[in-house]
């Protein structure tokens, strides 16, 4: 658990720290990564509820929450079931870390690490087409507010490393201070990328 101080309240975050290839290797779908999305920025939901997001079969998105569940990434939440029957599941933390595997780690670690992250950014890319998608259909105020862009720095492996801290702490400000009960919000998601050019 990471907490961090924002004026006179404290945020509690909760990070996944992922250790194993088969950890990483579960969360290597697209549809699981969109799951795990959905119940974090949504809030807890049943298999049903889930189907009416994502097109599709009940089944298929119960098994994939089993394998979220099994590794650890989502949580029964019992109290909320309206009897025996029914199941609901909630994110089991705010965050997953997804860095690079260490150094030294084994092979099929490395390997699991490197399929995992692919597979997150190809998630980040379809969301981005999306939103090209369904610019028009947004009211301008949100369309016009919206940034997409890089930029091209020269830097040392520890000026990356500033500039990497700093691009999550302006991402970590804005997370804190959000409060989907005021009125006029939205989820809004901020990616981060920083890296040396291949």
């Amino acid at each position: 658990m990471v907490e961090e101080q924002h004026g006179e309240s404290a945020v509690k975050r909760s990070v996944l720290s992922l250790t194993s290839a088969k950890q990483m290797r579960a969360l290597a779908h697209p549809l699981r990564l969109q799951i795990l999305g959905e119940l974090r920025v949504g809030g807890p939901r049943t298999v049903g509820l889930l189907s009416e997001v994502f097109d599709e079969a009940p089944g298929t998105l119960s098994y994939h929450v089993g394998k979220l569940a099994e590794f650890g990434f989502v949580e029964e939440v019992p109290e909320l079931a309206s009897d025996r029957r029914e199941r609901w599941w909630r994110a089991s933390h705010d965050f997953t870390d997804t860095s690079p595997a260490e150094a030294g780690a084994s092979p099929s670690v490395r390997q699991a690490s490197a399929a995992m992250r692919h597979q997150i950014v190809d998630v980040y890319a379809a969301t981005l087409h999306r939103v090209i998608e369904v610019t028009e259909e947004l009211p301008e105020e949100w369309a016009t507010a919206a940034t997409s862009g890089d930029t091209v720095a020269y830097l040392t492996a520890v000026e990356l490393a500033q500039a990497s801290a700093e691009l999550d702490a302006v991402a970590e400000k804005w997370h804190a201070l959000g409060d989907r009960s005021r009125p006029g919000t939205e989820a809004v998601q901020l990616m981060v990328h920083a890296f040396r050019r291949p």
